[in-house]
């Protein structure tokens, strides 16, 4: 009998199988997946070892066995598959943070250390963790990104939003909605739909998250009231808030409203979530405690870089040093 996908079978397994002979080499073995066109990989990928001679039943867990474990558990499948023909049938003991640094600068050698630590080494450990080998993975140096914090003070964001309006009445909404949300760009463009927001109730719902989480958020009322002025409309149900998506064309506007305020640095869309943070913290009042339970954020320590922005009362104590009374000081 030729190798074939055997379907899953209710009440033994959910996952489909390959079973058969190819080239005198007899195979029965699960691909640890329920979709079957993952499933139809695993068929083509075993047929071409056992042509050129690779084919072997694994005696100790390999990587390749870990991922499909991995996919079948979580569903994630997100940066696994570089990584996986990568790895493949290395023995997972042979799987060292040498081998994953290696790896992650052949595979993005001119990223940053925050995107090799997201797309290599977050992954792998994940992987390796959901087959049971702990390990204690270094990330790359300065994966945690750049400390520094870009932000605009309110008469600049009105400027730009003014600008940005000119330019075109949607995206002046569009960037007044990162600022008063702190929504990453991927979040205003492909997650905010027209079901998820209730201007009503000053509610806007993302379904997705770069951590995978859901969020919600609150619009104030200058938000509210942009809103409503939606050059579009809001009757277009399962359609997204805004038209843009992240492309030369987006960024072609955000050129056309730095052309017109010169005099504003305007370092990219995440400088409004930044503007949004800081303004928290100074005019809202949050420490770092209170802008983590906003859940834009999953750990302190991103949270935390906004720390700076805001004067502490130990530092006013700088009015009780003594200063030379003889001097006048004119205001």
């Amino acid at each position: 009998m030729p190798l074939k996908l055997v379907p899953p079978r209710p009440g033994k397994t959910p996952y489909y199988s390959v079973r058969g002979t190819y080239f005198g080499v007899y195979v029965d073995r699960s691909t640890k997946t329920a979709v079957k066109a993952q499933a139809a990989k695993f068929l083509t990928l075993w047929k071409e070892e056992i042509e050129t001679g690779k084919f072997q039943r694994p005696s100790e867990p390999t990587f390749l066995d870990a991922a499909v474990n991995y996919m079948a558990a979580t569903g994630q499948e997100r940066f696994l598959e570089p990584i996986v023909e990568h790895f493949g049938k290395t023995p997972l003991r042979l799987i060292t943070q040498q081998t994953i640094d290696d790896l992650a600068i052949r595979l993005y050698p001119k990223a940053t250390p925050a995107t090799r630590n997201r797309q290599v080494h977050t992954v792998v450990s994940a992987v390796l963790k959901q087959a049971g080998f702990e390990t204690k993975l270094k990330r790359p140096s300065g994966w945690r990104g750049s400390k520094r914090v870009d932000w605009l003070w309110p008469e600049q964001a009105f400027r730009v939003f003014e600008a940005a309006d000119e330019v075109d009445a949607e995206f002046g909404i569009f960037l007044r909605f990162l600022t008063y949300t702190g929504a990453r760009l991927s979040e205003a463009t492909q997650r905010f739909k027209i079901d998820g927001l209730s201007i009503p109730e000053a509610f806007a719902y993302f379904d997705k998250t770069k951590n995978d989480d859901p969020r919600s958020v609150h619009l104030p009322a200058v938000l509210t009231t942009a809103l409503a002025s939606h050059p579009a409309g809001l009757a277009r149900p399962g359609r997204t808030v805004f038209r843009f998506r992240k492309n030369g064309r987006l960024y072609t506007l955000l050129n056309q409203v730095r052309a017109k305020v010169p005099d504003i640095t305007i370092t990219g869309f995440h400088m409004f979530r930044h503007t949004w943070a800081t303004w928290m913290r100074r005019y809202g009042g949050l420490d770092t405690t209170g802008l983590l339970a906003t859940q834009a954020w999953k750990d302190a320590a991103s949270a935390r870089r906004y720390e700076h922005v805001v004067v502490t009362e130990e530092a006013r104590k700088a009015e009780l040093l003594p200063v030379d009374t003889r001097i006048v000081i004119r205001k």
